[in-house]
């Protein structure tokens, strides 16, 4: 009977690269890969009632400028993404876009947060950090009139650059989904 030989401390016989062979979680080493420009978008929702929905066009609200306090508090988030998601690496961003769309239909915001920067790992979770992040500040800045607020679709909608190359979500906005477009 073989043994097999010893992976790299470094690198991992699954896909779930963070993890080594001894299952033991690890930061990734992106030491060796090349520094590529990178985008990533993401969005989520938050449904509320309509009154509340309200508030924040109005700029009513008694916290005052939701959809402005929650852009900041997205684009702070991003910068902070390593300090809350143990693995990740931190990352010099370039730019931090949040945006906001009153989709007064369902009596929803949708959150879009796009990410960018030059380095050698991406920046998915900087923008899924940020598009959270908004979200929940929604509900804080709001929870006096509307605690049944919900949150939801977060996920990652495109993402450009790297090793692994492009990635665009399948669905539609809202819909449930995973997984590149077919060619």
């Amino acid at each position: 009977m073989s043994t097999p030989a010893p992976t790299p401390p470094n690198e991992s016989p699954s896909p779930l690269t963070h993890f080594d062979a001894q299952g033991q979680a690890h930061m990734v080493d992106v030491g060796a890969k090349a520094s590529t420009h990178r985008v990533a978008i993401a969005e989520g929702r938050i449904t509320m009632q309509p009154e509340t929905l309200a508030l924040i066009e109005s700029g009513t609200a008694k916290k005052g400028d939701v959809l402005g306090v929650a852009r900041l508090a997205g684009i702070m988030a991003a910068k902070q993404t390593s300090n809350l998601i143990p693995l990740c690496h931190p990352i010099a961003l370039t730019r931090v876009a949040v945006e906001f769309a009153i989709e007064r239909d369902t009596h929803s915001v949708r959150c879009t947060a796009t990410t960018e920067c030059t380095g050698q790992t991406g920046v998915e979770m900087e923008a899924l950090t940020a598009t959270s992040v908004a979200l929940l500040t929604v509900y804080d800045m709001c929870k006096a009139v509307d605690r049944g607020m919900v949150m939801g679709g977060v996920r990652l909608v495109e993402k450009r650059g790297g090793k692994s190359g492009e990635f665009v979500a399948a669905v539609k906005s809202g819909a449930r989904g995973t997984g590149p477009l077919p060619s």
